[in-house]
């Protein structure tokens, strides 16, 4: 009799546990599951839209890019249009770490209040952008006719940091005035920097 109720006590333990067990894992499968549903959670009819060229669109360390797209009636139009539009954004975005990098050269080598290096600079580095810009590479494009006959481009374009930098010094080479502040070392390390920063932080 004593081994009996040893025996159904012991088997009741063990069916406690699986039972313990049991619920343990329902559990953490219900809060992950909880989890990745709330994760997944989307506005009422929202729907995620996966634009393309977008990726290609990314700067890094070593190329400036940018994307943009365009809507025609025409198909070479709507290429055009937005190719313009690209290349606007990627003069921006050149234009604007080019002047961070001019602030910060002009900051950290101490260039004299009374020159006008920093003006003169940009100005110079505007024309080389521009230069650059007629021949920039197309890395995507992709072509689309809406359900309204109209045709909509979608195009990512890139333009080499070494280019950009080289355009900048053979530029330089010809103005004996800034060539007297200009320290080619100095200025490529913050270059580097600045656009080291734009990868990091994941703009287009």
């Amino acid at each position: 009799m004593y081994n009996i109720k040893i025996y159904a006590m012991k088997t009741i333990t063990i069916k406690n546990l699986f039972v313990i067990t049991l619920l343990a894992t329902a559990t953490l499968f219900s809060a992950c599951k909880g989890t990745k549903e709330a994760a997944d959670v989307k506005p009422d009819g929202a729907k995620e839209i996966n634009i393309p060229c977008k990726n290609e669109g990314r700067s890094d360390a070593d190329f400036f890019r940018a994307d943009a797209s365009a809507t025609s009636q025409d198909m070479n139009l709507s290429r055009e249009k937005a190719l313009v539009a690209c290349k606007q954004r990627l003069s921006s975005n050149i234009q604007s770490t080019i002047k961070s990098v001019t602030d910060r050269y002009v900051n950290e080598t101490e260039v004299g209040e009374n020159s006008d290096f920093e003006q003169k600079f940009e100005n110079l580095t505007r024309e080389v952008v521009n230069q650059k810009l007629t021949d920039v590479a197309v890395t995507c494009e992709k072509n689309y006719q809406e359900q309204n006959g109209k045709y909509t481009t979608y195009i990512a374009i890139e333009v080499n940091k070494e280019a950009l930098l080289s355009g900048i010094n053979t530029s330089l080479s010809k103005d004996q005035k800034l060539r007297v502040d200009y320290d080619k070392m100095k200025y490529e390390e913050i270059f580097n920097e600045e656009m080291k920063k734009l990868e990091e932080s994941g703009a287009y």
